[in-house]
């Protein structure tokens, strides 16, 4: 097998990565590399990787990146307020410069693409020696890749042949989006989460809340991205990129129609949004934002708006994130569990990977429920 390395997207040939891509997500193109490089996000340094077989043709891609990281990023309230004091004097205590494979801003399962047919086993052990070597050539001490989910379980017992140590992560929330109208979604739900809704709904109305869905919002990426920015500094939950106005500017730019908003007015007060991705019969809840931090019913109010817009886009399933479980589940979201293959660059490392990093970081248990009426499936 013949790995061909790129230091950019512009370097790769956008016809060849979005031929061996095919049908598959759209988040691992060509165009959204583009967003997210042009974005310039945190410390990222990002790489891609083609796959060649012997008789030259592209078999597989995939794209990792170095990032300092916290790896406590899950640890407990207890831990989390003794390493804020820790890091008054040590500002990077627990923090490492890792070699990640995957993409920063958005969940693929699995994060290696290969042609249909193709043995996976393979050119995962290939993908394996591949970055083990980066690793060790440039001084990272942790492999981490991500992201695996139910769809990507099978691949379990090779990265632990590997020496990876399989980890759980907090849990991605998706739908299925059977109803042909809002109202149907409504009527499905179980008396008491639909009561629950429709008050909260009715606060919003009161208050003269509406939204508006667009693809066209390149000129508020500034206006955008600061309500993001108030989201981001108030979350005591997962919270890793730093979006910038960039993001936003080239997400609506390079990924046209398939990029959306939801613009949430208040009068004819911009106060909030929510990132949408339309990537097939899938849509995405990438990012939300507002303009003021204050406890009411608006992110209800902008979950429901999301699932209306689902079904009004025709998608098939909805997929709404990470963290804020209790309200997406009132929707009627459903836990997906994650998991990520994390392994030292060295064997002495490695051997302190498998008990150091659960001591560190706690997943709570996924408790999935039915909100809808009998029958109904979600």
């Amino acid at each position: 097998m013949n790995i061909k390395l790129y230091d950019s997207i512009q370097e790769v040939p956008k016809e060849t990565w979005n031929a061996v891509i095919g049908d598959r997500s759209c988040t691992f193109s060509h165009e959204f590399w583009n967003v997210v490089e042009r974005a310039h996000l945190n410390d990222f340094r990002y790489r891609h990787a083609l796959f060649f077989n012997p008789q030259g043709e592209a078999v597989a891609l995939t794209s990792f990146y170095t990032i300092t990281t916290d790896i406590a990023i899950f640890a407990p309230n207890s831990l989390r307020n003794l390493l804020k004091i820790c890091r008054r004097v040590y500002p990077n205590f627990l923090k490492l410069t890792m070699l990640e494979c995957g993409t920063p801003v958005i969940l693929n399962s699995p994060p290696l693409v290969c042609r249909p047919g193709e043995n996976e086993t393979a050119l995962f052990q290939e993908l394996h020696t591949l970055l083990h070597g980066l690793a060790r050539k440039e001084g990272q001490l942790l492999i981490v890749i991500r992201d695996f989910e139910s769809n990507a379980q099978n691949f379990q017992s090779q990265f632990k042949k590997l020496g990876y140590y399989w980890a759980q992560m907090i849990p991605n929330t998706y739908m299925d989006i059977p109803w042909k109208s809002p109202e149907d979604y409504l009527n499905s739900m179980k008396s008491y989460y639909r009561s629950k809704l429709r008050k909260h709904l009715a606060i919003n109305q009161a208050q003269g809340i509406r939204h508006e869905l667009t693809s066209e919002f390149h000129h508020l990426a500034e206006q955008l991205c600061r309500q993001w920015l108030v989201v981001h500094h108030q979350a005591d939950e997962f919270a890793r990129e730093k979006l910038t106005p960039e993001f936003y500017h080239e997400l609506s730019h390079q990924m046209g129609e398939r990029s959306k908003a939801l613009l949430y007015y208040k009068g004819d007060e911009l106060v909030g949004h929510a990132l949408l991705l339309q990537d097939g019969e899938l849509l995405r809840w990438l990012y939300f934002g507002r303009e003021t931090a204050v406890n009411d019913s608006l992110y209800i109010y902008v979950g429901w708006s999301v699932v209306h817009s689902a079904i009004l886009l025709g998608a098939k399933q909805l997929e709404l994130g990470l963290t804020t479980y209790p309200i997406k589940q009132d929707l009627g979201a459903q836990l997906e569990p994650i998991h990520i293959a994390l392994r030292g660059t060295s064997n002495f490392i490695n051997t302190f990977v498998g008990w150091f990093y659960p001591l560190l970081n706690r997943v709570p248990p996924i408790r999935n429920r039915n909100v809808f009426k009998t029958g109904i499936r979600n």
